[in-house]
């Protein structure tokens, strides 16, 4: 019986991070995608050179490294900027697939670990994973979060939302959504209970295919269909 592998995936500021701390002190291995691409535009890098060369030497900070902050006010909310950034990053998904197929090497079989990645559904990331979690809240509560947390304007709030897709477009993707509107503690208990389903259905040998996987499955269909007709 391989090792549980779970999505867990959100909008900024909606509470992935309590949802994985709280994995991790249930026991569970825990990647965030975000820093595992970071890694790959490290000075030094291939990656590094080809976001420079795209967005410009302003984006290097004093210590060398590429200056996230600068950068998003390039990027978020411009689509077509945030695709030039992830053009020039490189092959985030192999990265990504890497970890997790690591996972599955070297894992005991009754672990479980973690996969956080904000665009965990639309890249395809879910095709890996055994469930995928989606963590849901507000608007109006993220854009608090984001000014109070991380010293936002309200500008600069609004820019990061706007670079975000709405939870709900998400949630046919998703085995279990995740409100987090409320109390922490809720979040935490509702956590604790899906961890102990999931654990007994793994021990009868009951776990349910991810809701993700035909979901995934139809879109590949859906563009594949449109690339035939503007071939045609």
């Amino acid at each position: 019986m391989p090792p549980l592998i779970l999505g867990v995936t959100g909008a900024i500021a909606t509470g992935k991070s309590l949802v994985c701390q709280t994995l991790v002190d249930l026991g569970a291995v825990h990647c965030d995608a975000d820093k595992l691409v970071h890694r790959l535009y490290d000075p030094g890098t291939p990656g590094f050179e080809r976001v420079v060369a795209a967005f410009g030497p302003d984006i290097v900070g004093t210590d060398g490294y590429i200056d996230r902050t600068i950068l998003g006010t390039k990027v978020f909310g411009r689509p077509e900027e945030m695709r030039r950034l992830t053009s020039a990053i490189g092959n985030i998904g192999d990265a990504i697939k890497a970890v997790i197929d690591e996972w599955r090497a070297t894992l005991a079989d009754e672990a479980t670990a973690v996969m956080e990645s904000v665009n965990h559904t639309e890249s395809g990331y879910g095709a890996w994973c055994d469930q995928t979690w989606l963590v849901a809240c507000d608007e109006d509560i993220t854009r608090a979060r984001l000014i109070t947390r991380n010293n936002y304007t309200l500008e600069e709030a609004n820019q990061r939302l706007a670079s975000q897709r709405p939870w709900h477009t998400r949630a046919p993707a998703a085995d279990f959504v995740i409100g987090n509107n409320g109390e922490m503690q809720e979040v935490v208990s509702a956590v604790q209970r899906e961890c102990r389903r999931l654990s007994n259905l793994k021990q009868r040998g009951a776990l349910p295919e991810s809701r993700y996987h035909p979901w995934w499955a139809e879109r590949q269909a859906a563009f594949a269909g449109q690339r035939r007709q503007r071939e045609s």
